[in-house]
């Protein structure tokens, strides 16, 4: 089913027309009545044709169409699909039309679509809130779906819990109302699942041997250090997947990642565990180079000659002043090393 879309002829002259001739029938009545009682058989004619329409002249009437900017509506009749009408404007239809827009009473977490005075029941699985509502135009604007967070398992196994906002719009209103029974539930879905399909390739934090490109190289890839890459990957799966709905992902990205709460502590600790070998390390070293600078200079200077042993302890001490967590306190010692 592809798109096709519809010329309509406009709105206000078709309603001038069908007002002037529904006026007309009631000039009709009155001159078919007055010559009725003259005896003339085509008063009675034109007191008929008057009275017909004056009946049914409302009907062509219900035709009548409003859109605004980025609107569409999906026409069918008996059953048909008629056609598409696009762009802002008065119309008339034909009065048997029907507007097909099967996702007219859902309303997901997202911008444009949320009447804050309806009540909303939720739905399982989309978490869809239903609304007593009858208008049946499509929106064509870019839309932002923010489905709530999920707790997935990273590549290492790893609860974490991870939220996306998609950026949408509907490309092909045919395919979104007649591929898919409800495009909305179904792009909540799609996303959720397609979300759980690239996390769970990629770890939270930079981890060895883990190849998250799928080419059999260990890499650095990860949920926090590759957030524009993932966020790539998760809109070209959701759009692989909502293709046939006749939806255009626009943009995905990562609203919200953390450890789930089950290890977020454990996993803090190792953080900060990480974090405290690497200013150690990083202070060793460079304890190291100040007290091997320290002898050279000293050697170059010729001010004093060490033996091993003194050597030995004047890089114990120096040692231990650089890489301890308190200011030191000497001990001066009046007699001698040996």
């Amino acid at each position: 089913m592809k798109e096709k879309e519809l010329r309509a002829p406009s709105g206000m002259l078709m309603m001038f027309v069908w007002i002037v001739l529904y006026l007309a029938s009631f000039v009709f009545i009155v001159a078919g009545g007055t010559q009725m009682e003259g005896g003339s058989d085509i008063g009675g004619l034109l007191f008929g044709i008057g009275l017909v329409w004056l009946c049914v002249g409302w009907i062509p009437l219900l035709g009548l169409r409003v859109l605004k900017p980025q609107e569409a509506l999906v026409l069918t009749l008996f059953g048909k699909y008629l056609g598409t009408l696009k762009g802002a404007g008065f119309y008339w239809v034909n009065p048997f039309c029907i507007s097909v827009n099967p996702a007219a009473r859902t309303a997901l977490r997202q911008s444009g679509d949320v009447e804050q005075k309806a009540e909303s029941v939720l739905t399982v699985g989309a978490q869809a809130n239903r609304q007593p509502q009858t208008d049946r135009r499509i929106s064509l604007k870019m839309l932002t779906l923010n489905n709530n967070k999920q707790k997935i398992n990273d590549c290492l196994g790893n609860p974490v819990e991870i939220g996306i906002a998609v950026i949408w719009r509907v490309a092909d209103t045919a395919k979104a109302v007649f591929n898919v029974d409800n495009y909305k539930e179904f792009l909540s879905l799609q996303c959720d699942a397609a979300l759980r399909n690239i996390v769970r390739l990629y770890p939270y934090d930079v981890a060895q041997n883990v190849d998250t490109t799928g080419d059999g190289e260990p890499d650095e890839g990860s949920l926090r250090g590759s957030s524009e890459i993932v966020a790539q990957r998760i809109r070209e799966e959701i759009q692989k997947r909502v293709d046939d709905a006749g939806l255009e992902i626009v943009e995905a990205r990562i609203t919200y990642l953390a450890y789930a709460p089950e290890i977020a502590a454990v996993m803090l600790q190792r953080q900060q565990a990480s974090a405290v070998i690497d200013a150690r390390k990083m202070i060793v070293d460079g304890a190291v180079g100040m007290v091997e600078m320290a002898l050279n200079k000293l050697n170059e200077g010729g001010m004093v000659t060490l033996d091993e042993e003194r050597k030995a302890a004047m890089v114990s001490n120096l040692l231990v002043v650089l890489c301890g967590n308190k200011d030191a306190q000497p001990v001066l010692n009046s007699g001698s090393l040996y």
